[in-house]
């Protein structure tokens, strides 16, 4: 019975010794662990406020994409002559570009009232795409401003940019890259 009390006081010893070597950290640990893992969670977080960015301005093409796939295509009006191409890094119209855009303008009031102008920005591959995303929306916001200011609703005009994505013309030479920069107007019924 002795014996039996003693090898129960033993595991009794045992598993109180375990239960404390498994039991606390000190608070230095603690802090250098949450200090790791807090670096962590900043830099992930870091890159995924990048890739949102990146999707959200995704999705907002998609969606204007989505706009231009409702409406029953009526026709294009491609305007990259030499009066519609804007200069390297610009968004300002002509007085050429000006004159075209008049006329597009009387078009519209005259055949066709009820229609929805979608104005596409495009520009050439020589700097960086995030700069030509903003710079071809540039480009469209300077046509739909000028279409609004001469009559044209901008509840009937929407804007999108392709950047360098859907070139005219080879961006080896300068004559192509003077093609890429230029405006779409696509009409839809």
């Amino acid at each position: 019975m002795i014996q039996h009390g003693s090898k129960m006081m033993m595991a009794a010893a045992v598993v109180v010794g375990m239960a404390g070597l498994g039991g606390c950290a000190t608070k230095g640990f603690v802090r250098e662990n949450v200090a790791v893992v807090g670096s962590r969670v900043d830099v992930v977080s870091t890159e995924l406020a990048a890739v949102g960015g990146t999707a959200k301005d995704a999705l907002d093409r998609a969606t204007a994409a989505g706009k231009l796939a409702e409406g029953k295509f009526l026709f294009a009006e491609v305007l990259s002559d030499d009066s519609m191409k804007f200069p390297v890094d610009e968004a300002s119209l002509s007085p050429e570009a000006q004159a075209r855009l008049d006329a597009f303008v009387e078009k519209l009031k005259t055949d066709n009232r009820n229609v929805y102008v979608e104005v596409q920005g495009h520009t050439d591959a020589t700097v960086p795409k995030d700069h030509n995303y903003r710079l071809g929306e540039a480009r469209a916001e300077t046509v739909r401003r000028y279409l609004n200011q001469h009559g044209v609703a901008l509840n009937r005009i929407g804007t999108i940019s392709y950047g360098p994505d859907a070139p005219a013309a080879s961006n080896e030479d300068r004559d192509g890259r003077q093609q890429n920069r230029r405006v779409v107007l696509i009409v839809l019924t």
